[in-house]
This record gives C-alpha cells, structure tokens and sequence, in this order.
C-alpha cells in the first residue's frame, strides 16, 4: 500500500528555504565531506554499511526537500570510520555534526562530553515516539540517566545458511546449534556447489572485525578477555580453545581470502553463493532476502552457536549522535529524527523493499504486516537474538565491564585491534594460535594493570 506521510516537522533552527542538493562524499580518506558548510546544512560521517547507503540515495528527495537541510555525507569503511570518528570527537573539531557511534562508544563519549544528550528534542518531539524503541537499545545508549544517541538500527548475531544446499546433502540444521556441530556441517557441504565455502567467518583485522563474532565465540567457550577482578585472561585455556577452534574452521572450511574478509567481504560471499553459512549480524539477513538478491528465500536463520552458555548473540546499534561541538545541533535532531522515525522505515519499505528497513530498533517493526510479509524468515529470529542479549552478563564468569563482542572501556578498540592483527595472521598460517595469544595477554595484561591499580588506589 502507499506510505502516508505527514510533512516534515521543521525545527525551530530550520529555515523555510527550497530544497537543495544532497552532496554524497563516499570517500575513501579522511578529507572529503567535512567543513561547517551552509547555515542550512549538516555534515555526517558515517560507516558505509548497506543501510546506510540506502539512506545515501532517500535524503536528498525527501528530508531535504520537505525540511531544507542538505546533509552532506561523507561514507567509510568500518575500520576507517571507526578512526576518523574518533578522532573527529575526541578533538571536538566541529566539522561534522552527526556522525554513526555504536553502543560502545556512546557511553565513552558521553563520559568525556564529546555527545550531545537528546533528552530536551526527545521530550519536545512526542511524535518520535521513544517508547517504541526497543529497552535494550535505549538502555544501551543512556549513561547516568541521559540518553546520547537514536538507533538507525540495531542488530544481534544469527547463523545463517542455505537452506538447499543442507537439504540436497540430507543435513537439517539444529534448533540451537553448538559450534561443533557447525563445524561438522561446514565439512560435509565445504565444496557442495563450485565455489562455495562451508562457512563465512571475518578474519579481517579489526576490533569490530575478526573479534565482532570471535568474541562471542570466546564468550560461549569460557574465556574472557578480563575477570572480574582484572586479570587478563587471553591466554587462559579457555580463550585459546575458542580461538583455536575459529582458525581452524575457517582455514579448513572457510572463505578465500579470509585474513581480509569482514562483514562486506562476506555479505558478498552469501549473496554470490560463494559461502553455504555465515555467522554474523542479524542485520545481514535484509540484504540476503531483498528483491534483487540471488539467494533471496533460499536462507535459514538460527540462534547464535553455543558451548557452554545458553545464548552467544551479541548487541548492537549503530546510532546517531551528535558532536557536542556542532553549532547546528537543531538541524542535526531534524536530520536524525527522520533516520530514525517509523516514517522512514516506511519510506524505505515502499521505495526499496520492506527486507532492507533498518530494523531492530523499533516494536512496531515487528507489528508491521508489511515488514512482516517480506521479513518472515528472520524477523523473529532477529527480535528474539537482541530481546535475549545480555550485556552484563555474556559468559560463563563475571566480567568487570559490560559487552558482549567488546569490553566497555576505551582502551578496547587498541588491544583489540592489535590482538586481531595477531589472530589474523594466524588465519594466513604466518603464526600459531598460541604464538598470537601470547603476544596478546602481554597487551592485555598492560590494560588490566591499570584498571587494578586504580582499584587499590
């Protein structure tokens, strides 16, 4: 059915002015995009994440016009995103407005300043309708009280597989699959059509990379990077038996190439038929069944693969929040409240296809027949992975920070990137799983030091 919009809200920063073109950045370094730009115009750096291309090709036509903000984008990779935010924030340099942080960042940066809180839009903008955002994300993106951030979407972990290619070798898929048998399954379909890999599994460097998913693997296995009373713990048996287990799989069943392979490498993978499974975000799962998707109706969705606990699914957001430097952050809640609005979800159903609204942030979502007609498969899936997330409590031990594919402490995204760059090579056979574990318990016995020293102090 056709979507019924109201016209545009206007804030009390936004000028009546015509609409205006939409500049797309796109770029691969870190100087396209930025600047203060025009009295009616925002800048916003984000990771260029299927989404949120798709937000790329909707704004100009319907925020700016109906609002007379241009929003001018500048788009990177995740790992680079993820630098150039940090720097951008940290500096407080106010050449970007808005800019993608996750539920990792956001409490860091509300701590130091660098967000702005968006109680006050919030309350004055009844029809954003904060309730029906789902408590997990909210909860996630609010730090002693005051909410710093708006999901674009929100996301757990599944596994994902081809549903044919598991019945043509006579295999059905467990309810809640362990990883072993898992494993056993990329063994016997490794090779089932040319091409096509057992399982797609991200051995690119990264913190948010190799170690999204190998941290939950971590996780179910026993291990911890930290114990409560912060000791580290990355060379404890644990943690080596789950990193040991996720090199094995993906150099015996996995993916070409897969020491560079990331979320996209293997998004691409699944799509091309290049991969039977794929454990990954549940927020995949849109582009796999949209319209055009070779593999669409073809995939299977199952929880998260277990060892030891009873869930292993992580939580995430990529949300919007709002440099506490920007001058326009009037324009900026304009802009975000739109990303993020019941409309906008709508607006992308009708244009693009109800499979690829960024969703896992709102209630309603789930209520929506039309989602729920093109979304079937993983909808449900999807809802019960982030209802079932615990942050607090992702193990099989206490942990002195909350996370569940991170640790919640700034010194994360360095260790972990530096650990990843070790686990990777290891994925290339350049160096033993044990070799890479010992280099990292060294960095990561540098972090808990400090956190133990404080705890005396």
């Amino acid at each position: 059915m056709p979507v019924t919009r109201a016209p545009w809200r206007a804030g009390p920063a936004v000028a009546a002015a015509a609409a205006v073109t939409l500049t797309l950045s796109g770029c691969a370094g870190w100087g396209g995009g930025g600047g203060s730009g025009g009295p009616d115009s925002i800048n916003v750096l984000m990771v260029n994440n299927p989404q949120m291309v798709d937000l790329q090709k909707l704004t100009a036509e319907h925020f700016t016009a109906e609002s007379g903000i241009t929003v001018n984008f500048t788009t990177l990779p995740e790992n680079d995103a993820r630098d150039k935010i940090s720097q951008e924030f940290s500096s407080q340099a106010g050449q970007y407005d808005v800019a993608t942080l996750s539920n990792f960042e956001i409490p860091i940066y509300a701590k130091s300043g660098w967000v702005a809180p968006v109680d006050e839009y919030v309350a004055a903008d009844p029809d954003f309708d904060q309730g029906d955002i789902l408590p997990p994300m909210t909860t996630s993106l609010t730090v002693d009280g005051k909410l710093y951030g708006e999901p674009f979407y929100g996301e757990s972990s599944f596994l994902m597989y081809r549903k044919d290619v598991l019945a043509a070798a006579g295999i059905e898929m467990p309810a809640n699959p362990t990883w072993q048998e898992v494993a056993d399954i990329a063994a016997r379909v490794d090779g089932a059509e040319p091409g096509m890999a057992g399982i797609c599994l991200r051995g690119q460097p990264g913190w948010g990379q190799v170690f999204g998913p190998l941290t939950t693997v971590v996780n179910t296995f026993g291990g911890t990077w930290f114990t409560e009373d912060w000791q580290a713990g990355v060379d404890s048996p644990e943690f080596r038996e789950a990193v040991q287990f996720y090199v094995d799989l993906v150099r015996a069943h996995g993916e070409a190439g897969a020491p560079q392979a990331g979320f996209t490498e293997c998004l691409n993978n699944m799509v091309q038929g290049g991969a039977a499974m794929w454990y990954d975000a549940t927020s995949a799962a849109g582009s796999l069944e949209a319209a055009d998707s070779p593999v669409k109706g073809l995939i299977g969705y199952a929880p998260a693969p277990v060892v030891r606990t009873e869930r292993s699914g992580w939580l995430w957001t990529w949300s919007w929040g709002i440099e506490q430097a920007s001058e326009k952050k009037d324009a900026a809640w304009e802009f975000i409240s739109w990303a993020s609005s019941k409309e906008y979800e709508e607006l992308v159903g009708e244009e693009l296809g109800w499979a690829q609204v960024p969703s896992g942030k709102r209630a309603s979502t789930y209520a929506n027949p039309d989602y729920l007609a093109e979304s079937a498969a993983f909808a449900e899936p999807t809802l019960a992975a982030i209802q079932s997330a615990d942050p607090n409590d992702p193990g099989a031990q206490p942990r002195p920070a909350p996370g569940i594919q991170f640790i919640g402490i700034p010194e994360f995204p360095d260790l972990g990137t530096q650990v990843s760059q070790d686990v990777s090579s290891a994925i290339a056979g350049r160096m033993t799983v044990d070799e890479a574990l010992e280099r990292g318990q060294e960095l990561a016995d540098d972090v808990a030091s400090r956190y133990r020293e404080g705890a005396a102090g």
